[in-house]
C-alpha cells in the first residue's frame, strides 16, 4: 500500500487509522461523498468513529453497527436505506479489494473509486 495511505490519525479518537480499510475518509471518497480534491484537507477517522455512516454497511464480514435516535437507519424511508446500504457496503468491499490491490502494484488514486464514481472524478462531477 502507498505510504500516503496510512498513518493519519483520527479527528474522533486520536488514534491511528493503521489502513485504508477502516477509513471513513476512503469510504467517503469511493462512494463519490468526496471529491479527490479534498482528500488532503479534510479529517480522517476510522469507520467505528462514524456510526452514522458504518450502520449502512451491511456485511458479514464487518461487525453491525446500530444507532439510535434521529439519525438511526431504521427512521429512514425504506428505498432510501436501501439504496445508501448497497453504496456503502459496495464501498467497503471496494477498501478491502483495494488494500490487496495496493499491496502489489501502484494505481493512481483516481482509479480508487467505484466505476460510476471514477469518471466523476475525472469531470469534477460528483454524482450521489
Amino acid at each position: 500500500m502507498a505510504k500516503c495511505d496510512e498513518g493519519y490519525l483520527c479527528c474522533v479518537c486520536g488514534e491511528d487509522v493503521a489502513n485504508i480499510t477502516v477509513s471513513d475518509l476512503y469510504l467517503r471518497y469511493v462512494t463519490g461523498m468526496i471529491s479527490p480534491e479534498v482528500l488532503h484537507t479534510t479529517p480522517e477517522r476510522h469507520l467505528t468513529c462514524n456510526p452514522i455512516l458504518a450502520q449502512f454497511i451491511v456485511h458479514e464480514d464487518f461487525p453491525r453497527v446500530i444507532v439510535e435516535g434521529e439519525f438511526a437507519k431504521h427512521l429512514l424511508d425504506a428505498n432510501f436505506r436501501h439504496q445508501r446500504e448497497q453504496l456503502v457496503t459496495r464501498g467497503w468491499v471496494r477498501l478491502q479489494e483495494l488494500r490487496t490491490l495496493l499491496k502489489s502494484t501502484e494505481m493512481p488514486i483516481t482509479d480508487y473509486p467505484l466505476i460510476e464514481f471514477s469518471q466523476a472524478s475525472l469531470d469534477g462531477k460528483i454524482h450521489l
